[in-house]
């Protein structure tokens, strides 16, 4: 831990003489990657600074207990070592988790798919209620979503939607929104007032750039006809839905929301191609976690991750038995608390398993 800190510092040294050369703006996308990152080192340097004063601090504490004489100095200096120590140990904790290394897909744009399970008309409400929920937290967030494709139900409910997400970390915020979403509720088309278990699955898949995926042409099938279910004119009377099949991999996708056959094709590809670089990192991370076992992390759709029970008004996350009970304010986009205990128990983990490794590795030597 302490090389990485002294790699990143040095890091830093350099980027804040590299910042100062004139010639550096000139390329902007340079600028911008060079900023991004002399901004994250900044905020290790700013703690790291931090713990080295409270160090100093919590050692005049102590001479200042063991060599004065005074009995009422002494216990202001005990309440002050104190304070300070709970201090030190808040930014040593702050400073661990920042240097665990950046997942590169932390800072990747989302396509989202939420689909109603079992539960019928219920889980399609349901499934309505959590784009709510994910479209609020969105919003607050400053992040702008798009529907992609949908399929909604005449009371109102989504059998199936695709929406993207764009903005800061957004892939950082939602990676752990993937699998099934129980709930449990009286439903609103429920007269006899008995409380009906529901289930929709999501999936989130970080979006890849044109560069990052290779599609051939040739490996293509697509397909033209005419939109299902409700729609305006043009919509159900023009072959402008789409849906275009990957033969590779068998990945299939359809959209027929945008009038244009061109804008539900472009909305396909970013889909097909947001599909399948989540199976090519979906290898890649199971090759790279075959020695550590996460129970946040694992993005498994079949994994039942949460529960939201309406009549407690309780939110149980099951993969970190976190238990809140605010599911009101959660289903109204106030998701930030439940998001950052799955962050932080996440990097808890990796730091974890990254000790055992280096205790093995330690001990192998």
């Amino acid at each position: 831990m302490n090389e990485r800190l002294n790699s990143l510092l040095k890091r830093y040294e350099e980027l804040n003489l590299l910042i100062q050369d004139p010639q550096l703006v000139k390329d902007q996308n340079r600028y911008r990657e060079t900023m991004k990152e002399h901004s994250r080192l900044a905020e290790i340097a700013g703690i790291q600074a931090n713990i080295e004063e409270l160090e100093k601090q919590v050692d005049g504490a102590k001479t200042l207990i063991q060599e004065e004489k005074d009995q009422e100095i002494r216990e202001l200096a005990r309440e002050e070592l104190k304070e300070l120590e709970t201090r030190l140990t808040g930014n040593r904790d702050k400073l661990k988790f920042l240097l665990i290394p950046k997942d590169p897909l932390d800072e990747k744009n989302i396509i989202m798919e939420i689909r109603a399970g079992t539960g019928g008309e219920e889980a399609a409400l349901f499934a309505a209620d959590l784009y709510r929920m994910y479209s609020r937290f969105a919003e607050s967030k400053g992040w702008k979503f798009e529907i992609m494709n949908s399929n909604d139900t005449e009371l109102g409910g989504i059998k199936e939607i695709v929406f993207s997400i764009t903005g800061n970390n957004v892939y950082e915020n939602m990676r752990y929104e993937s699998g099934v979403h129980r709930v449990q509720r009286v439903p609103a088309t429920e007269a006899s007032g008995r409380i009906h278990t529901s289930a929709v699955t999501v999936a989130v898949l970080p979006e890849a750039d044109e560069t990052e995926i290779d599609i051939r042409q040739e490996d293509l099938r697509i397909d033209v006809m005419r939109a299902g279910g409700p729609g305006g004119q043009c919509v159900n009377t023009t072959d402008s839905a789409v849906r275009i099949t990957h033969i590779p991999t068998g990945v299939t996708v359809h959209c027929q929301d945008e009038k244009s056959q061109i804008k539900n094709k472009a909305k396909a590809m970013r889909i097909l191609r947001a599909r399948i670089y989540e199976m090519e990192e979906a290898k890649a991370a199971a090759q790279r976690a075959e020695a550590r076992k996460t129970q946040v992390g694992s993005g498994d759709r079949s994994q039942r991750i949460r529960t939201y029970n309406f009549p407690q008004n309780r939110l149980t996350d099951h993969r970190i038995n976190l238990t809140l009970y605010k599911l009101d304010l959660i289903m109204q986009g106030d998701t930030a608390e439940l998001f950052d205990a799955l962050k932080l128990s996440a990097k808890e983990e990796l730091l974890q398993s990254d000790g055992a490794s280096n205790a093995a590795s330690a001990a192998a030597s």
